[in-house]
């Protein structure tokens, strides 16, 4: 059977092409028409925005704090700690360090803490994002990319989704918990900051929160602290420069479009849609190796995240119903499935048709985070804190700017045919 696959692939009648050379201009006006409406969409729901503003009057308060030098005191130590106070360290370190085991864990914490206090809008944004990092990792093991990398490439691109992912959270996480512990003792406790290795740039971030409980500027401030956090660790360390982000396969992402973010934000309710079409917001970013980059790309889905109605509901409600697995069936059981249903096949053969299955074609396997890869051991991070000055900080606290286009339903069916149009180049060039 899979022989006369591949010879159906490669001895195509003149019929066959003819046909894909005749469907292409209604192909072209298809995707005109998905853009098109993507982009109404978008508009559409902009004008229900409620944009987040950065409180001027914050932002000053943080740069004359970040000005000054750090005080002694602030820096702390065991010595100057009560018994409650090191009781408390304890146990946050031991809550992190049990649920920093892999992405599920991490990813369910996050959504736990933002349920507990959804004055937190870190929490959910780092939940929904952390949701696109593990249907990352499983793809590495699920349809397609195993016939575009090596097994080796599959270990590395894990690795250092892995190690980014884990860091961020052995930093973060702490501190959403010092919080929650400053809630509970109805007094401050972020001079405890410093037990967990946080960047002196959090402390008067914290503060402030703590007396305005204004969540935007501490949000900022948490995406820009994470973002310096993985720089030196992860995204500029020699060995994942050379394994991940030098390939050519990196490079590639840009045009698969394997750099977007995704938040699943409600099904069809629109004229002709069935009510188990799947709507999908999100942003795709260009230059993962730019800190500057990350950083805006992390401001504009908070802004949409937050600031777009439907786009929050939408998510909330998605993340609050479907339990992370890994799998993109979480949001997309139509499309994929977490078991096959066939063994794997030698022979590859196209599935889809305008980024929907082919009628009688099997879902695409999409395992769950557990079927995919193990628990791994987190390397230590490296001693330091990156903060240096205000004015180094101060470019990201000036605006927070919806994005024009985030509607991307459309656009993401087009990226699973250009990946699956991929598979199929490597396969007839074997």
């Amino acid at each position: 059977m899979e022989e006369k696959n591949g010879l159906r692939i490669q001895r195509r009648s003149l019929g066959y092409w003819l046909r894909q050379l005749i469907a292409l201009p209604g192909a072209a006006l298809a995707y005109a028409l998905g853009k098109w409406g993507a982009m109404s969409a978008s508009h559409a729901m902009i004008a229900e925005a409620m944009p987040l503003q950065l409180s001027s009057s914050a932002v000053g308060k943080l740069m004359s704090a970040w000005s000054k030098p750090s005080a002694s005191s602030d820096a702390g130590g065991a010595g100057g700690w009560s018994g409650v106070e090191l009781m408390i360290i304890e146990r946050i370190r031991t809550e992190t360090t049990a649920c920093n085991r892999n992405n599920v864990t991490r990813t369910e914490a996050y959504r736990s803490v933002y349920f507990r206090m959804p004055e937190l809008h870190w929490a959910l944004l780092a939940h929904m994002v952390s949701r696109n990092g593990g249907w990352n990792m499983t793809d590495l093991q699920g349809e397609w990319l195993p016939w575009l990398l090596r097994k080796e490439q599959q270990e590395g691109v894990f690795r250092f989704l892995e190690q980014a992912n884990a860091l961020i959270f052995q930093d973060a996480y702490p501190q959403l918990l010092l919080y929650e512990w400053s809630r509970r003792e109805g007094r401050s406790l972020f001079h405890l900051l410093p037990a967990f290795g946080v960047s002196s740039f959090m402390t008067p971030v914290w503060k402030l929160f703590w007396r305005d409980r204004d969540p935007v500027p501490l949000t900022v401030a948490l995406i820009v602290n994470e973002q310096h956090y993985i720089e030196q660790r992860v995204v500029q360390h020699p060995y994942y420069r050379e394994k991940v982000l030098d390939t050519l396969f990196f490079g590639l992402q840009s045009l698969l479009q394997l750099n977007g973010v995704i938040f699943p934000y409600g099904r069809g309710q629109g004229k002709g849609e069935s009510l188990e079409t799947l709507r999908l917001s999100g942003l795709i970013m260009e230059r993962f190796e730019q800190l500057k980059e990350r950083i805006e790309f992390g401001k504009r889905l908070y802004a949409m995240l937050f600031g777009i109605p439907r786009v929050f509901d939408g998510a909330r409600s998605f993340a609050g119903a479907v339990k992370h697995t890994g799998s993109r069936a979480d949001y997309a059981p139509h499309l994929f499935a977490r078991v096959r249903r066939q063994p794997p096949q030698t022979v590859y053969v196209e599935r889809l048709l305008g980024g929907r299955l082919k009628p009688g074609a099997e879902p695409l396997y999409s395992p769950e985070l557990s079927a995919a890869w193990g628990d791994q051991s987190l390397e230590p991070p490296e001693p330091g804190d990156w903060f240096r000055s205000a004015a180094d900080v101060a470019p990201y606290f000036q605006k927070l700017p919806l994005p024009h286009a985030f509607e991307i339903t459309n656009e993401y069916g087009l990226m699973l045919n250009k990946i699956e149009l991929a598979v199929l180049a490597v396969q007839r060039n074997k």
